[in-house]
């Protein structure tokens, strides 16, 4: 493979790229992104349809989800030590071939059993993909346009989780559940064929490191324990679970001696010292607690709008959608014009955004019309354009490129791991205040408030009797009460939000940090 010659050493920087060839490079590594970023929201709709055509229940079929991001959080942090064993690009180009192939796998699984096991190698093969996607783009463009390459590469991380379910659900709906996978063919054989044909001679060094056979084995042990625990808390009761208290201790126990560890070995799978740089350690830190409260309102508001408005899964997409647009807009647009910005003041822009948007959403009723619901979204789109771009280049601006494919491997293993942790918790907060509110309103429907005998003699006008009456008195209290605990949970994301957006000024990125990110 010409693409993969290791640089010898002292080797010159590739020079960038330039003309038909970056662009053609850009939608290739974009789309490579865009592939394996859906992957992680594409089959959460079709779990229903999976289960019913391979013979398992619905909580069994939720492995389809649990087992690709088990396997994903496993291999994102070992990128870097990946990365410095084979190379970036021979890295890459692996990854996007052997998910292509996995991802045609799992359209083939002829029963459940196969099917894990197809989406386990997907998520262990996937790992590289998106930081590399990332540092690839990077080095490519001219140190100039390096604010502009992240800004591309971020519309794909942005769009694609969103638009997972609206075409999962769509693709379902219309053809067979095969196809959510089998759409990766095409996708996958034309990235992995621009990595390959344009990136010849423009291999990393490589490096022989030492296995680390300890720190990999507690990552790994670890990583999927808590990714487990993330994934099936909520349906097994959380701690109330023996299981789920044995995965807690696990991969608390196992992380500890991991981070123990990996400080002291001279050749670890996770480079910890890049924690030691200010802006890594809390642009880290940022990006995770402000995609852990931006990804659990991404779960709450299509759970509300389904079971508790009475939207179709596929109006319920539509309306989630709108986000997405003036972020691919904008994206580029303000990557263009980072080193003229204050990455500061970008970001916390986009945490005020945020703010605003949650209260906005905090006001809505039962009978907030379809207008209103998406306006919030399309404004929301700013915000994400203005946090994702510079918050990440805050993160790697005083990181070397040597290190840049570790710290963003690491960076983006965080961001994952936030977002299954911003989901678990949104989703256990919103239903047990759910409960909260129900149980603090059925003291009011009693046979001596007034407002209920005035209900119910509505009710039975129209025909209703006996425990007809009750169950619809029933309905209308559990609809307040979700209601009033999806306006608490927008209050809460507000206070995260303003939090965020006066912390990141404790970051103090260079002047030149936009363009000349990682260099």
């Amino acid at each position: 493979m010409n693409a993969s010659t290791t640089a010898p050493p002292g080797a010159a920087e590739p020079l960038p790229l330039s003309g038909g060839t970056l662009a053609l490079l850009t939608v290739g590594l974009a789309l490579g992104t865009f592939m394996e970023v859906l992957d992680t929201s594409i089959a959460n709709v079709a779990v229903p349809t999976i289960s019913g055509n391979l013979g398992v229940a619905n909580s069994e079929g939720t492995w389809v989800i649990s087992s690709y991001s088990v396997a994903s959080a496993i291999a994102v942090p070992l990128t870097g030590w990946l990365a410095r064993r084979v190379g970036e690009v021979r890295l890459f180009t692996l990854s996007v071939v052997l998910f292509t192939i996995a991802s045609a796998a799992c359209g083939f699984a002829a029963n459940f059993e196969t099917l894990i096991a197809c989406r386990l190698l997907q998520g262990l093969v996937s790992g590289p993909m998106v930081p590399l996607s990332q540092t690839i783009l990077i080095r490519s463009y001219p140190l100039e346009k390096r604010g502009l390459a992240l800004g591309l590469w971020a519309m794909t991380v942005i769009v694609a989780p969103i638009f997972g379910p609206v075409m999962g659900g769509w693709i379902t709906d219309n053809y067979t559940w095969p196809w959510i996978f089998y759409i990766n063919v095409p996708i996958g054989l034309f990235s992995g064929a621009c990595a390959f044909v344009l990136l010849r001679g423009r291999e990393t060094k490589i490096t022989k490191q030492r296995i680390d056979a300890v720190g990999l084995a507690l990552l790994v042990i670890g990583v999927s324990c808590l990714q487990m625990m993330l994934d099936l808390g909520k349906d097994r009761d959380w701690f109330n679970s023996k299981f789920i208290v044995t995965l807690a201790i696990v991969a608390a126990v196992s992380i500890a001696f991991m981070l123990v560890w990996e400080a002291t070995e001279k050749e670890p799978v996770v480079d910890l010292s890049l924690f030691r740089d200010r802006n890594f350690a809390l642009g880290a830190l940022i990006i995770s607690f402000g995609f852990m409260a931006f990804f659990g309102s991404v779960v709450i508001f299509p759970l509300w709008l389904q079971t508790v408005m009475g939207y179709t899964a596929g109006i319920a997409g539509l309306a989630t959608a709108p986000v997405g647009l003036l972020a691919l807009v904008l994206s580029p647009l303000i990557g263009r014009n980072m080193h003229r910005l204050d990455l500061r003041m970008v970001a916390s822009f986009a945490f005020l955004i945020f703010a605003f948007v949650s209260i906005w959403n905090s006001t809505f009723t039962l009978d907030v019309p379809f207008n209103q619901v998406i306006l919030p979204r399309l404004v929301q789109g700013i915000g994400v354009a203005c946090f994702f771009v510079p918050m990440t280049t805050i993160t790697l601006s005083s990181v070397s490129d040597e290190r840049l494919a570790s710290a963003s491997g690491l960076s983006n293993f965080l961001r994952t791991l936030s977002g299954a942790i911003g989901t678990a918790v949104s989703t256990t907060f919103w239903e047990d205040d759910a409960i909260y509110h129900h149980a603090v309103l059925s003291e009011s429907v009693s046979q001596y408030s007034q407002n209920t005998n005035a209900y119910s003699d509505t009710l039975s006008s129209i025909g209703l009797a006996g425990q007809a009456v009750t169950a619809q008195l029933n309905e209308v209290v559990t609809q307040q009460g979700y209601m009033m605990a999806t306006n608490d949970f927008f209050r809460l994301s507000c206070v995260v939000f303003l939090v965020l957006s006066v912390l990141v000024w404790v970051t103090k990125p260079s002047k030149v940090a936009g363009p000349s990110m990682g260099h």
